[in-house]
């Protein structure tokens, strides 16, 4: 017996654990992200920068004062990968370091204003697809977007995200 076709290609079937609805989910996601990246990659680019520089940026500028060891948790990069991404950004006049006031060996990140200026327009265009995004799905469809994400984080990391917020 086949199994039953959703509605519409937004509803998910009954039997949303097997295979198809599996697959469905993911290339929609790989889809979803790669769309998303574009928007930014043109801005990226024009400075010279790729998108690990830009995941950097952001997450500067969600937590000012950073310590570079939890940047590196939150991006889990090699610490070579990561000297490499935050040597360029502070080249270029985007991202500040200083020693910590009470641990003066930990270094604290902070975007300059030419970076808080690029990380803003950055994410301008990652705002303006996630709210078209959000707004045509409709608010208990991001909520239920956020869970599926979250759900795919494992616990044990879901409080450092939590903790982006605050």
């Amino acid at each position: 017996m086949a199994a039953p076709i959703p509605a519409s290609p937004n509803t998910a079937s009954p039997l949303f654990l097997r295979e198809p609805e599996i697959r469905r989910g993911v290339e929609l996601l790989y889809f979803g992200y790669a769309h998303m990246t574009r928007a930014i990659d043109a801005g990226l680019a024009a400075q010279g920068l790729g998108r690990a520089h830009h995941r950097a940026l952001y997450f500067i500028a969600r937590k000012p004062e950073l310590t570079v060891s939890a940047l590196l948790a939150l991006l889990a990069i090699t610490k070579q990968s990561l000297g490499r991404v935050l040597g360029e950004l502070a080249e270029r006049g985007l991202v500040e370091t200083r020693a910590g006031e009470r641990d003066r060996r930990q270094r604290l990140l902070r975007l300059t204003p030419s970076g808080a200026a690029l990380e803003a327009e950055l994410f301008e265009a990652l705002r303006e697809k996630m709210s078209g995004a959000y707004s045509s799905a409709g608010q208990g469809a991001v909520g239920g977007f956020w869970a599926v994400l979250e759900g795919l984080v494992p616990e044990a990391e879901r409080g450092r995200i939590a903790d982006l917020g605050k």
